[in-house]
């Protein structure tokens, strides 16, 4: 044995641990406290249970589709009739559970063919997966039920735009609100959306106040209103959220009222501590620009960071917040590359298309792998066996540069926990092939922190070798 090999050439690994748990590289600084809900709201497995009865149709739609090979993400009319025939249900409906099944996540579309999402999979154990896809239906509403043909393209706009606000009055309210009441607020939130897109109102329009504003030039707009809000309220109350009531006796003779049924009281309360969760974190995350939000959510747990990253995609357009996501992945910082795909993970199904795209892209190409196969449905742990030797290696680097960056001494040596290869030696040979820009970096910092003299020349040697281009 010369000066030049370390004394024991087959220095072995620790125990090894699943690679996803080297995900993590901030140490946890603590998180703010679960807020509680609204007295009076049920437990999440009574709110599940609503939202199963409510679902029941989509659910047996996803179902027979399961069952089947091919089935095209538009249904034909043969698969209509074929479905209502073996389910017992009018083809009017099976359209509508099938819209459904596709907006809650129990079917996705992969190259036009339906397929059952993760989210089928885990219908019958998980309550969290159950309530989550009722939150993307009550998202979607607007899709649920379609605005009538005959409506101006620009007014459902403001109508779908200004609805979060009235939903907030109605969650604040915990109680019944007059529909006049909401259709009040309505055509103040659209005038205010107006304001702030300049649109100034010409000839007989000039002359309405701004508590009526209508659009620019077009008679009878508080009408226009009255029909959209009817629209939405419906397109609501069919996917459970609320309840439209004939109107009690204070309300007074034939005033309409609306209520938050329990899962949108829920639902809604939610968002608005997510929204509050955003507000008050150090950065202001949910108006920063993605890398910005991710360096903001770093040092949080899971749960909270997963609240900060639902609250910033809410801000946004989901194609722009998903764009604007893998750009940040795409940079330096190997540790917003981990925290962009998972950010990425709360997106879903709508990211799909972009992860794809992405996937022959070295730097990203094993954090799109694992997130597209979680996606259809593998587990965390088993989804590191779609990664190729080499693959899991350049990420196995990738967080060390991470952990280099922005975490400590101690967590980079356990770090070598997570390494796929049996041996230090065959780690640093496989180290050296994979070609990471950050090796050196990554070797450098690992001898530095390591306690073990010899373990920690082998890796020096490494990390001089790959410096100078030598074997």
């Amino acid at each position: 044995m010369t000066s030049r090999t370390p004394r024991d050439s087959r220095l072995r690994l620790v125990r090894q641990r699943p690679m996803a748990t080297a995900r993590r590289v901030v140490p946890n600084r603590g998180s703010r406290p679960t807020p509680r809900p609204p007295e009076g709201t049920p437990p999440p497995t009574e709110l599940a249970r609503q939202a199963r009865s409510g679902l029941a149709g989509a659910v047996q739609i996803a179902r027979w589709a399961a069952s089947r090979h091919g089935v095209p993400g538009v249904l034909p009319a043969e698969a209509v009739a074929e479905a209502a025939a073996a389910l017992g249900v009018p083809p009017e409906q099976i359209r509508a559970d099938w819209d459904r099944a596709r907006l809650v996540g129990l079917i996705e579309l992969h190259g036009g063919i339906a397929r059952p999402g993760w989210r089928l999979r885990a219908w019958d154990r998980d309550d969290s997966a159950v309530l989550r896809g009722w939150v993307a239906l009550l998202d979607a509403w607007s899709l649920a039920r379609p605005a009538p043909a005959t409506a101006e393209p620009t007014a459902v706009a403001e109508v779908v735009e200004a609805l979060p606000q009235l939903l907030s009055l109605l969650q604040l309210s915990a109680g019944p609100v007059q529909v006049a009441t909401l259709l009040d607020m309505l055509q103040q939130r659209v005038a205010e959306l107006r304001t702030e897109r300049c649109e100034v109102p010409y000839g007989p329009a000039a002359a309405h106040g701004p508590d009526d504003t209508p659009p620019a030039g077009a008679p009878g707009a508080a009408d226009s209103l009255e029909s959209l809000l009817d629209w939405a309220l419906d397109a609501l109350a069919s996917v459970g959220a609320l309840v439209v009531l004939d109107g009690s006796q204070e309300a007074g003779e034939g005033q309409r009222e609306a209520v938050l049924s329990a899962l949108g009281n829920w639902a809604v309360w939610v968002k608005l501590e997510q929204i509050c969760v955003a507000a008050q974190s150090p950065a202001g995350n949910i108006e920063q620009p993605a890398a910005d939000m991710l360096r903001g959510c770093a040092g949080l747990t899971p749960g909270p960071a997963r609240a900060e990253y639902r609250a910033w995609l809410a801000a946004r357009p989901v194609g722009s917040a998903v764009t604007e996501l893998i750009e940040a992945a795409r940079g330096d910082d190997a540790l917003l590359r981990g925290l962009a795909f998972e950010a990425l993970r709360v997106v879903g199904a709508p990211a799909e298309p972009t992860v794809r795209a992405v996937v022959d892209e070295s730097a990203l190409r094993p954090y799109a792998l694992l997130w597209l196969a979680e996606h259809e449905g593998a587990d965390p742990e088993d989804a590191l066996d779609v990664l190729t030797r080499e693959e899991a290696t350049w990420l196995w680097v990738d967080t060390a540069a991470a952990i280099s960056d922005h975490g400590e001494s101690p967590m980079l040596v356990r770090h070598l926990e997570s390494a796929v290869q049996g041996t230090v030696p065959a780690l640093l040979e496989e180290v050296r092939a994979v070609g990471h820009p950050r090796t050196v970096q990554v070797l450098v910092a690992l001898a530095a922190a390591h306690p073990d003299p010899a373990l920690a020349k082998a890796v020096r040697r490494a990390a001089f070798q790959v410096h100078t281009g030598g074997a």
